[in-house]
């Protein structure tokens, strides 16, 4: 009861934080820092978060040939879902044509891009190694400590004892994040309150929202649809074809990930509540839960992929740029990858899009017509990527049991 208490006092902090930050406007950004404290508090927990359960994780699945067979499955997840979301967002913005009659008001490129118009493949697989870690940390690149983590876990499991004694001292390590996550969830409606208000306040109350939205509103129109599509149909349809669960008891027992991840606009803040409600509300495996989620929440960003695939057509029909089939084969290609490489920071997408604009020769400047809802439609697409994240534990957690039960090794 406790819990369900905690979470319709989210619920509330939401719903309230829309009305004032409608009603009341930019007088809403006296808590914007209640709100920057309590995401810089999410954050805080990250980085031992991340490197502990990795290491735990990939501790916990023991035989080096069982940690290959859980890659794949996981990665097979991965990527099955994020393409079956690119497409998603393809089909949708081709029957609707949301860019078509818009008018393209800005001629310079978004300070918010400025600079990585050199972004390529290549700055996508670099990333997945550091020179520093530590500096990684700093800037909160999350995929070379994932990578870091996974290597070093993999190797303390064939230490002996002494391994075995330090993989103990992550594990300490991540019971205890886990606990100051308990803690800190009880701050969450108000911190979910101060950041929704004081970001519709920050964009002008609901009268200036509603004035952007009216500008792009096919195209607003069309990532959320697509988005909802994946979410509320290709997604519970995978997880109960999968582990015959019922989604929509799972996706009661993650509505308090949902909603931090809709306030926060970044899969990586949430992810300490997305490991505590598919461990203790779902009842996902641990060794799945912390193998899947913090690989997922850096990796697996299926919205983020549909939303860029969406805003590269919607940019080629507002220019009224044609693309071939051939070339919309190139969008679905660079925008599934170029999610991979995504953050799971706020506006992260808005980075990666340069890769995909480029690979088809589209002007950056058309990113510009997009920011004055982006901060909305980002809250919508991590909301999407972390429900994928939290269906993947099951689903790994799930088919990795079938795979032991036939005689697998364990």
């Amino acid at each position: 009861m406790k819990k369900n208490g905690l979470l319709y006092l989210m619920v509330a902090g939401i719903v309230l934080g829309i009305f004032s930050g409608w009603m009341f406007g930019s007088k809403m950004l006296v808590v914007e820092w209640i709100g920057e404290m309590f995401l810089d508090a999410l954050k805080m927990l990250v980085v031992p978060l991340i490197i502990s359960s990795m290491i735990v994780g990939i501790a916990g699945l023991g035989d080096i040939r069982k940690v290959g067979k859980t890659g794949l499955i996981a990665l097979g997840y991965f990527m099955a879902t994020t393409c079956i979301a690119v497409i998603i967002g393809l089909v949708m913005v081709n029957i609707i044509e949301p860019g078509v009659a818009v008018e393209m008001t800005v001629e310079q490129v978004p300070e918010k891009v400025a600079g990585k118009e050199s972004v390529g493949v290549t700055d996508i697989l670099k990333s997945f190694v550091s020179p520093n870690l530590v500096e990684s940390m700093v800037n909160m690149d999350i995929l070379p400590l994932i990578v870091f983590s996974l290597i070093f876990g993999g190797v303390l499991t064939t230490l002996g004892e002494p391994g075995k004694r330090a993989i103990d001292f992550f594990d300490t390590v991540n019971a205890a994040v886990m606990k100051i996550v308990h803690l800190l969830m009880y701050f969450a409606p108000i911190g979910v309150f101060a950041l929704i208000a004081s970001k519709l306040g920050a964009a002008g109350g609901g009268d200036l929202f509603l004035a952007e939205l009216a500008k792009i509103g096919k195209y607003a129109t069309t990532v959320i649809s697509a988005l909802l599509i994946h979410g509320l149909v290709v997604l519970p349809t995978v997880l109960y074809l999968t582990t015959r669960r019922n989604p929509a008891t799972y996706f009661k027992n993650v509505t308090g990930a949902l909603t931090t991840a809709f306030s926060t606009a970044s899969s990586s803040a949430t992810l300490p509540i997305t490991i505590e409600c598919a461990e203790e509300n779902n009842r996902v495996s641990r060794k799945a839960s912390l193998f899947v989620l913090p690989l997922g929440a850096t990796v697996n960003m299926d919205g983020t992929a549909l939303y860029e695939s969406v805003a590269a057509l919607f940019i080629a029909q507002m220019l009224g740029i044609e693309l071939s089939f051939g070339e919309q084969m190139i969008v679905f290609l660079t925008a599934t990858l170029a999610a991979v490489g995504a953050a799971g920071i706020p506006e992260a997408g808005l980075v990666t899009m340069v890769m995909v604009l480029q690979s088809v020769g589209l002007p950056l400047e058309g990113i510009g017509m997009l920011l004055s809802i982006d901060w909305f439609l980002d809250r919508c697409r991590t909301t999407v990527n972390v429900w994928g994240d939290s269906i993947g534990a099951a689903v790994v957690d799930t088919l990795e049991e079938k795979w032991v039960e036939r005689g697998g090794e364990n």
